[in-house]
């Protein structure tokens, strides 16, 4: 199996790599934030990513959701010292493989692994009961929110609205990457239970949520 690591303390993840090496697992990469975690997963296409949740740039939440849209084969395993109940849920809506902490015992640590390689979550029985507990609630009724939306998601919006669609030429108005634009545009999408970005349009503009440049 070949792994990258991403975690921004550079003591942990050196002796996770000695760790993972002796049992005879390849580490390709080391990341110490999240943007450098997708950057590397676009760059090794490793089988695993490890990925803490606590990092600077970008969390690690944000960049399992990146990874998980753009590249979905790199299987992506939160290792944290969080033990949040909604930290684990958040992970798994955003496309983690599984949820492990960093205290765990080495032997349930491969043994985790080995189920991944297995095309399983990699998931302790405790966590795993309270995600069968939290998704068997009923759903809340969903309802459309542009207040829950960022301000840098308005920013996104507001192009949107005057005609700019394509990533790219997001990308170039706002002065971030694609991929910022695409997660972004994700999170608009989800926070007002829409579909697609002529939806999100009709929608600003029906509510006037954001004014367009022409007024």
């Amino acid at each position: 199996m070949k792994l990258v690591i991403a975690d921004d303390h550079a003591l942990f993840r050196e002796s996770l790599k000695a760790l993972l090496e002796a049992r005879g697992y390849t580490v390709l990469a080391e990341a110490k934030n999240g943007r450098e975690a997708v950057a590397l997963a676009h760059r090794h296409k490793p089988d695993v990513l490890l990925m803490d949740l606590a990092m600077p740039e970008v969390d690690g939440l944000s960049a399992t959701r990146l990874i998980a849209a753009d590249i979905p084969e790199v299987k992506v395993v939160i290792l944290t010292a969080s033990d949040d109940d909604q930290s684990l849920f958040e992970a798994v809506k955003s496309g983690a493989q599984g949820y492990l902490l960093k205290n765990l015992d080495a032997g349930d640590f491969f043994e985790q692994l080995d189920r991944v390689a297995r095309g399983e979550p990699a998931l302790t029985p405790a966590l795993a009961r309270k995600l069968m507990r939290e998704f068997a609630k009923p759903a809340p009724s969903r309802t459309e929110d542009p207040d829950a939306l960022t301000e840098r998601e308005l920013d996104v919006l507001r192009c949107l609205v005057d005609g700019v669609t394509s990533n790219r030429k997001l990308a170039d108005r706002l002065g971030v990457s694609e991929n910022t634009v695409k997660f972004h545009v994700r999170n608009i999408l989800d926070k007002l239970h829409l579909h697609n970005r002529a939806q999100v349009v009709a929608f600003a503009l029906r509510h006037r949520i954001v004014p367009s440049e022409e007024g």
